[in-house]
């Protein structure tokens, strides 16, 4: 190695951020072991890198004895006495710099930077990508490995698992997709990315992507429901009164939501108006389905809902599915019955 070689580590900190002193200790500790290996024993010895001229030498730490039993460790007085030109104490080092190291230092020296840069790159991934832990990030499918969808992120890739992904959306190498992060593992290999296309969260950060009223604070997400692919709905409350929390979420023309169903391929979103209480709340989450009347045991956690006879399946939805997303929404169970209904068990319209 020479100055050439010490100028390029320097360059190397700039560029990568990576420590000149750490990599010269990490070649120093690399050329040890290559030391080792070339002379066939375990010698206590150390590897010196001049920080300015790149010189690189071996040294090998002996006991000073009177008497030598074992070469591979002792030196025997008047030796190292006449080698260190001088008295000496109980241990001396000798330099033992093989004649053709240098070749072996710069093979070493090349691994050893080559592997700290690609551990550097990695781990300015993993911090990059951490800190999206429960953020967005756009990607492309760059191949399917069974049902599990490898996701290009530019920097990284990440993992669709099977179970993150809607059920009927089937898809393709080349489709452009957002994904939500779930998880970044830090391994040997590089981070782990684990991307969502069904956590609840994609649907909040896609909102507050598309609404400036959320992304600025006006308007406050306050509970999602979501049944990936099918059908969602959000409660939304505003901090000014003269902004509607739901218009500005639903847009001119329905325009902000539709940019979103849309890139939910189709999911279908209710946007509701969050209230302090808890009937009024009910009532709204039911949305599209009108209500006559709500009824709240908080202590139950229960509503009672009446709706007019024509809104009953409306109310309940699909397979009881309006009626599902309500509970969970509201954090309360929703029975539902029609004036008739209520009338019958004795419920005043």
């Amino acid at each position: 190695m020479n100055r050439e070689f010490i100028a390029a580590l320097s360059q190397i900190e700039r560029e990568r951020g990576i420590a000149k002193e750490i990599l010269i200790q990490a070649i120093e500790a690399a050329l040890i072991s290559a030391y080792r290996r070339n002379a066939g024993t375990a010698q206590n010895v150390s590897v010196n890198i001049d920080r300015q001229t790149g010189e690189v030498k071996v040294w090998e730490r002996l006991a000073v004895v009177n008497e030598v039993v074992d070469a591979r460790n002792q030196i025997e007085r008047t030796r190292a006495e006449e080698l260190c030109g001088g008295p000496v104490d109980e241990f001396v080092d000798i330099e033992v710099t093989p004649r053709d190291f240098g070749r072996i230092a710069a093979q070493t020296a090349k691994q050893v930077v080559v592997q700290r840069i690609r551990e550097a790159e990695r781990g300015v991934i993993y911090e990059e990508f951490s800190n999206r832990e429960g953020d967005i990030v756009t990607g492309i499918v760059q191949r399917l490995e069974g049902r599990t969808a490898v996701v290009d992120l530019g920097k990284a890739e990440a993992l669709l698992m099977p179970s993150e992904q809607v059920h009927h959306e089937r898809l393709k190498m080349g489709d452009r997709i957002k994904t939500y992060v779930i998880e970044v593992k830090r391994t040997t290999k590089g981070p782990q990315i684990m991307v969502s296309r069904t956590h609840p969260g994609l649907l909040k950060r896609l909102l507050e992507l598309e609404v400036p009223e959320i992304h600025d604070g006006v308007v406050e997400i306050k509970a999602i429901a979501r049944e990936p692919g099918s059908r969602s709905k959000v409660a939304v409350h505003s901090r000014d009164l003269n902004v509607d929390p739901v218009g500005a979420c639903v847009g001119q023309k329905g325009a902000r939501i539709q940019a979103i169903v849309s890139e939910l391929k189709g999911e279908k979103i209710d946007i509701v108006r969050w209230d302090t209480d808890p009937a009024v709340f009910v009532g709204n989450a039911l949305s599209p389905a009108r209500v006559v009347k709500v009824d709240v045991d908080e202590e139950q956690r229960v509503a009672r809902v009446v709706v007019p006879e024509y809104q009953l399946s409306l109310a309940i939805g699909r397979e009881g599915q309006n009626a599902r997303l309500t509970a969970k929404l509201t954090g309360v169970k929703v029975d539902i019955k029609s004036e008739s209904q209520a009338r019958g068990d004795g419920v005043p319209g």
